[in-house]
């Protein structure tokens, strides 16, 4: 019977994403184990595309685990630096834990530190690499069977008021694909469905270029991988461009691209749009460095990025 090798990155679509190469180097390196990802439900059809991952585990942010990953043979936190959610898999008694140090949890003593400026990519695989498990950051694509349908895929939602471009500079960069004669759809989650009709109506867009509230995951990724191009902002659908390939375009506000970012190497397929500042990503207003970016800049690196 296979040994369970417990991962814990209960967050969000982009947060997987980073983390896909360490799933990986885990996977590589501990071929004798059953990888379980405890993450949402959600986010299972992506976690079959790393090719990594054996079974996801239903779990949200620092809440208990079910009983049944007691005693797993290594546990990984690949979630955060801790206190909280360091206990959430200590509490599953594993018999091995790679985690960041923190001072506030013994079983931690003579980890790895923490760094607060480090790229979200690197910092998991510096992690492994320090308890000997090699991890390449550049192991983020993601295979696609998906067609192309050829649009640009305008997304203007974020998690937090700071990473919210405003709605009225989205549909301009909307109606300039549309009047070159591009088709373009408006993505989003449930919540953001209002959102998305504004700007599409502001667009000159028909109802049915809105694709929000009606796409899951898996479907979702589909649309983004067979896109034209996908414009976002510092959100989990421009992380799913970086994962397929699909040109993109990024607009960067609170946290700079240095630290979520596409790798340098790849900005000939996916340009960032930052001007410098730093901010709250969790204030309840457009942070003021986002706002700083027009939507002709946009227009323009969306047009570079063909």
């Amino acid at each position: 019977m296979a040994r369970t090798l417990l991962v814990l990155r209960a967050l969000g679509v982009g947060d997987l994403l980073t983390a896909v190469p360490a799933l990986r180097a885990l996977h590589r390196t501990h071929r004798a184990h059953r990888l379980v990802l405890a993450a949402p439900a959600a986010l299972e059809p992506l976690a079959a595309l790393t090719g990594a991952v054996d079974a996801v585990l239903a779990a949200q942010p620092l809440q208990p685990l079910p009983e049944a990953t007691e005693c797993a043979d290594v546990a990984v936190n690949l979630h955060g630096r801790g206190p909280q959610s360091h206990r959430v898999l200590i509490e599953a008694r594993p018999r091995r834990l790679m985690a960041f140090a923190h001072a506030e949890v013994p079983e931690t003593a003579g980890a790895p530190a923490w760094r607060p400026d480090e790229h979200e990519v690197k910092r998991w695989c510096r992690l492994l690499q320090e308890y000997g498990i090699p991890a390449d950051p550049t192991d983020l694509r993601l295979p696609s069977r998906a067609g192309s349908h050829c649009a640009t895929v305008i997304h203007p939602g974020a998690a937090s008021p700071a990473r919210r471009w405003p709605p009225d500079r989205w549909a301009k960069v909307a109606a300039a694909e549309r009047v070159a004669g591009r088709r373009v759809v408006v993505t989003g989650a449930r919540a953001e469905v209002g959102l998305a009709h504004r700007v599409a109506e502001q667009a000159g867009l028909d109802g049915a270029a809105v694709l929000a509230g009606r796409t899951d995951v898996r479907e979702l990724a589909e649309i983004v991988a067979g896109a034209r191009a996908v414009v976002a902002g510092d959100t989990g659908v421009a992380h799913l461009a970086t994962a397929f390939g699909t040109s993109s375009v990024t607009l960067f506000g609170p946290t700079p691209p240095a630290l979520w970012g596409p790798p340098p190497a790849w900005r000939d397929r996916h340009v960032v749009l930052w001007k410098g500042t730093t901010g709250d990503p969790h204030a309840g207003a457009p942070d003021p460095g986002l706002l700083r970016i027009e939507p002709e800049e946009v227009i323009a690196a969306l047009r570079s990025v063909r």
